[in-house]
């Protein structure tokens, strides 16, 4: 009994030590921008993420489970709050687990139907993170949502992912007659590395002739490129929450089994060739975006010489699906309109910014909403009570309205 009961009391010292190191790193490394509406919100946000990835470290020292799959579990552990006026129900296509969100009330016409990859950098988040996002979708849009859960790393590396998206999209464009979707109006929809599927989806099925074409893409502070680590908002936000330059680097190494060691090569740019950066940079280089995005802490990094072993290990990074913002021309200029959203103090902010000047210099529409105050992954803060954001509100207001303008 004394014994179990010093384990206890040695467990709880811990159990705080861990709680007082999380605060501690979250004030001295964290950056809270001035403008943040809610800055004291965000830091409570931030630090309970930091403790779900710092146990999540721990356990997986321990080899008791990997950070990834502790996180997912303990936020998988948060009840779903259910709509009455939207029929939600579980499906497998195949081996894949998907959500179908359908408006309770009945139509007389065929609906949206909108395909939806959730954000989590292939690390965290799932279907029931994203439940209340899909949720709203469905019923302020009058939309039949159907959200994919693909497998995720640690266990399930590139491409695995994709290619479970790429199935269930291809399951439900065939299906579209049992939903009451409108062939002629589907859209895929992401938010983060979901929202870089959403685009790898679009342009790969562009060679579909066979199925729906795809109305639109919906891209939500999307994740389009692994090349360039030292655009503008790299560097001005690589510290401010939810998506810290570390933590977007620990996901890239992750997603395309790279060592982690090779960060300071890959951070110079010395892991790619100097003809790529030549190619490339007429839709990478930061002359692309617009002056007023480099007022803030830029510095211009020239990159270094060729690692030729950084170049080989990393080589992954130049496929399409990792980064579907280097397609060629001819491909990008084919893709449906755009919805697009990015946020001032979020990594990856130019990622959407050079995204959306290819699109519109190649002529496709591009509607582009801007959120001053937004960070990465606030949209998930829409139902979660104190912790809630009126950013997120906004961003799904303005999805809803381009929604109903098809």
């Amino acid at each position: 009994m004394v014994v179990l009961l010093l384990l206890l009391q040695a467990a709880c010292v811990f159990s705080l030590g861990v709680g007082l190191w999380v605060i501690c790193s979250h004030f001295l490394t964290a950056d809270i921008p001035a403008a943040i509406s809610h800055p004291v919100k965000l830091r409570v946000l931030h630090c309970l993420f930091q403790l779900l990835v710092t146990w999540g470290m721990i356990f997986e020292k321990l080899r008791i489970c990997s950070m990834p799959q502790f996180v997912r579990f303990i936020h998988d552990l948060v009840p779903l709050k259910e709509d009455p006026d939207v029929v939600v129900t579980d499906l497998l296509y195949g081996t894949i687990p998907v959500k179908l969100y359908q408006p309770k009330v009945s139509s007389n016409t065929l609906r949206v139907g909108i395909v939806f990859y959730h954000g989590g950098g292939a690390v965290v988040g799932s279907l029931r993170t994203h439940h209340t996002i899909c949720s709203h979708l469905s019923k302020k849009s009058d939309s039949v949502v159907l959200a994919v859960g693909y497998r995720k790393l640690p266990q399930h590396k590139f491409p695995v992912a994709l290619r479970d998206c790429i199935a269930a999209t291809t399951h439900f464009l065939k299906s579209l007659n049992m939903y009451g979707v409108d062939p002629d109006r589907v859209v895929v929809c992401g938010d983060s590395v979901g929202g870089g599927m959403a685009t790898a989806i679009c342009q790969r099925f562009l060679g579909s002739p066979d199925l729906p074409k795809i109305r639109a893409q919906i891209l939500i502070y999307a994740s389009l490129q692994v090349l360039d680590f030292q655009l503008p908002s790299y560097q001005q936000n690589k510290n401010v929450p939810m998506a810290s330059r570390d933590f977007a680097f620990y996901c890239f190494c992750t997603l395309l089994d790279i060592k982690p060691s090779w960060k300071s090569t890959i951070m110079k740019g010395a892991h790619l060739p100097a003809e790529f950066w030549e190619k490339y940079r007429k839709w990478l280089g930061a002359e692309n975006i617009p002056e007023r995005f480099k007022k803030r802490a830029y510095q211009p990094m020239p990159s270094e010489p060729l690692n030729e072993s950084a170049y080989l290990e990393t080589s992954l990074a130049l496929d399409l699906v990792s980064s579907p913002l280097i397609a060629e021309d001819e491909v990008v200029a084919q893709l449906p309109e755009a919805f697009i959203v990015s946020c001032e103090y979020d990594i990856l902010r130019d990622d959407s910014l050079l995204y959306k000047k290819r699109l519109e210099d190649l002529g496709v529409p591009v509607t582009w909403h801007h959120m001053e105050d937004g960070f990465h992954g606030v949209l998930s803060t829409l139902d979660m009570g104190y912790l809630h954001f009126p950013c997120s509100t906004r961003i799904l207001d303005a999805m809803v309205q381009f929604l109903k303008g098809l």
